[in-house]
């Protein structure tokens, strides 16, 4: 994949700079990229530090800046230190195998697995293969379904008054319905996922299909009479069709879709962990919710913190694939 420097949009400029090109243009140019972002978030910083020291509540101060950053440093030593027992864990198991093999050359070691608290760090990457795995199974679902209802007025006519009604349903509407469905079909004595898992995967599937499905059938609708036409004159089949012309033709409406199902994925994902009790972030912020200690509320804003930048850096991974498979660059530079 190459990335050319007009992609980003402060680091040409920088060059440009270091090179001595056009210094008071490429100047204005980076304060523009990222100077200004930088006093909006300092300003918000301020403000929040501020507020913060005006709002008591029953736990205590409300967390400023100084505090969530101290919290964030702290679950990152729990982090380390747990992995520093899971590691002495299993070396306990194999010395001690070892020493059994020794004396008994018959014996079948076995490593038990570590099953210590799951630490925050393990709780994000949690939420992020649960948010994931939700998110491709729609895309898989409302990217086919998106180009059969666009290629006909029918069935856009038909599935639209559907797809509206279901849109707008909050995922607490959808749990206790997936809640039950996954309890009655997915019984295992040895499942391969926990149930928790699936219901906030199907949750997640469920609220983000809609953004995705509304944009590629729009966007198949609107391809140029004069593509179709081309189609029509080279007697391309049905699947021909959508491989050559749909697909690169409806491709940027189809980012937009998956951009706002990703979205919503990671907002629903929360909710729903919350609920389903699936570990996670969702989760993490109810059991501090629930624990009522000092240190909670500072640690809920590290939660709360941590989803925004993950939401913000998974829209951006989103633009960059975007851009790369694109035709229509101008629809992904935002």
């Amino acid at each position: 994949m190459n990335i050319s420097l007009s992609n980003v949009a402060w680091l040409e400029p920088v060059v440009n700079v270091a090179k001595g090109k056009n210094v008071g243009t490429n100047l204005q140019i980076i304060f523009k990229s990222l100077g200004i972002p930088l006093v909006g978030i300092l300003v918000f910083l301020v403000l929040w530090s501020i507020a913060a020291d005006r709002i008591d509540t029953s736990l205590g101060k409300f967390p400023g800046p100084g505090e969530v950053a101290t919290q964030a440093k702290g679950l990152i030593k729990e982090h380390n230190a747990e992995r520093i027992k899971a590691v002495a864990f299993y070396e306990r198991q194999e010395i001690r195998n070892a020493e059994r093999s020794a004396a008994d050359p018959t014996y079948e070691a076995t490593i038990r697995p570590y099953t210590g608290k799951p630490t925050y760090i393990d709780q994000i990457f949690t939420s992020l293969i649960t948010v994931m795995s939700g998110f491709i199974l729609a895309s898989i679902i409302a990217i086919p379904l998106g180009i059969v209802i666009g290629l006909s007025e029918n069935l856009y006519s038909a599935f639209n008054p559907i797809i509206q009604v279901f849109k707008p349903v909050s995922p607490l509407a959808w749990l206790p319905i997936v809640t039950m469905v996954v309890s009655a079909v997915y019984v295992s004595d040895d499942p391969m996922f926990p149930k928790s898992f699936i219901t906030s995967m199907i949750t997640v599937m469920l609220c983000c299909l809609w953004p995705t499905v509304i944009n590629t059938a729009v966007g198949v609708a609107s391809i140029s009479r004069d593509l179709i036409n081309v189609s029509d004159v080279l007697r391309l089949s049905y699947f021909t069709h959508i491989r050559k012309i749909v697909i690169p033709a409806s491709i940027p409406m189809v980012f937009t879709g998956l951009r706002l199902s990703l979205s919503i994925a990671w907002m629903v994902l929360i909710a729903a962990e919350m609920l389903a009790q699936n570990p996670g972030l969702g989760k993490f912020v109810w059991d501090e919710f629930q624990n009522g200690s000092s240190d909670s509320m500072g640690r809920i804003m590290v939660a709360i913190v941590t989803i925004g930048l993950i939401g913000f850096a998974l829209d951006r991974l989103m633009l960059m694939l975007q851009r790369y498979v694109s035709w229509d660059k101008s629809s992904a530079t935002r």
